[in-house]
């Protein structure tokens, strides 16, 4: 597998392979110097169609980290601006022979379109309402690092779910780990062949006191206002009315429960600055946890022939990954 373009074309075992590589990855957070030579002489492009604060910096850090270069493209100063397509722009920077092209665009398939056409490796940072993998990733990695599980844990994922990449890697990801998993929402904003596409593994409620009970894990999306030109709500206030997480809400689930949410927040909107700041919040634990997937997933594909499971491949990774982490630059 060149390309990381979404999780619904991944295994099980890829999935999970990710994750075990993620685990020291972030202990290199713990170092004083935070920075291992094994990308050195490797250049990363960000090319980011929409905004992003913490996945286009966490990338830059992660790469920055692994000691790779890094080639920001400012999108509204570039020829884009003047009508250049995205093939174009990614065959530009081929010719510029980066290794990796992180690609965060509006419409959804775009990395599958770029992906075949290059050589270097694509890494799909969220496209459309398609997927954003490594988001979902992060996700897993943060309930694997604080349940020791994912399969059978409870997960409720509540909000737009309709106009959400994060709900959708979030859902073939976490199916696929083996998690008992409910969407939650407004009709309006409930994907309306969710039931088709993944079957009893996804249960879909309209009510959200009947969702949270019992829940293990809640996962908040960000309700996207910039989505919202079909007026699928009547209003913001309703929608915190009915679908808002607040601490007596919180107190349906589970008291070791935990709270997630992409970013970045509508405070008051879909979730209460009281979650959102307690004690159950693994916010801020996410952002630092999208590092070192981040850090994983780069190294994970930087191979010859991108990211297997061969065997052999493994081991050597094994073999490979720790005395690399030992010598700091």
């Amino acid at each position: 597998m060149k390309d990381l373009l979404g999780l619904e074309k991944m295994t099980r075992a890829q999935i999970e392979r990710i994750l075990e590589t993620t685990r020291p990855m972030k202990a290199l957070f713990t170092r004083s110097i935070k920075k291992v030579p094994v990308l050195r002489g490797k250049t990363v492009a960000l090319l980011f169609f929409e905004p992003s604060t913490r996945t286009r910096s966490s990338f830059e850090l992660a790469a920055k980290r692994l000691s790779a270069d890094t080639l920001n493209i400012a999108v509204a100063t570039s020829s884009v601006t003047k009508g250049e397509s995205l093939l174009d722009t990614a065959k530009t920077l081929e010719a510029m022979k980066v290794d990796f092209m992180v690609l965060r665009h509006s419409s959804s398939g775009a990395p599958d379109l770029v992906a075949p056409e290059v050589k270097a490796r694509v890494i799909n940072a969220g496209d459309g309402t398609h997927e954003h993998p490594t988001q979902g990733l992060l996700d897993m990695f943060t309930i694997l690092e604080k349940k020791d599980r994912v399969d059978g844990l409870r997960i409720v994922i509540v909000g737009d779910v309709l106009h959400s990449r994060v709900a959708r890697s979030n859902l073939w990801g976490l199916t696929k780990l083996g998690a008992q998993v409910t969407v939650c929402g407004p009709a309006t904003l409930i994907p309306p062949g969710i039931r088709e596409v993944f079957g009893k593994k996804v249960q879909v409620s309209f009510n959200l006191e009947e969702a949270l009970r019992g829940a293990d894990v809640i996962n908040v999306l960000r309700l996207q206002r910039e989505r919202q030109e079909g007026n699928y709500l009547p209003s913001l206030r309703e929608y915190t009315e009915l679908y808002g997480l607040n601490q007596n809400r919180l107190r349906l689930a589970k008291p070791d429960c935990l709270v997630l949410h992409p970013g970045p927040m509508n405070r008051g909107v879909e979730i209460s600055s009281e979650v959102a700041d307690g004690p159950r919040s693994m916010i801020l634990e996410q952002v630092t946890n999208g590092i070192a997937v981040r850090m994983a997933v780069l190294y994970m594909f930087s191979g010859p022939n991108g990211f297997t499971l061969d065997p052999s491949e493994i081991e050597k990774e094994n073999n490979a990954i720790e005395p690399a982490l030992r010598d700091i630059a």
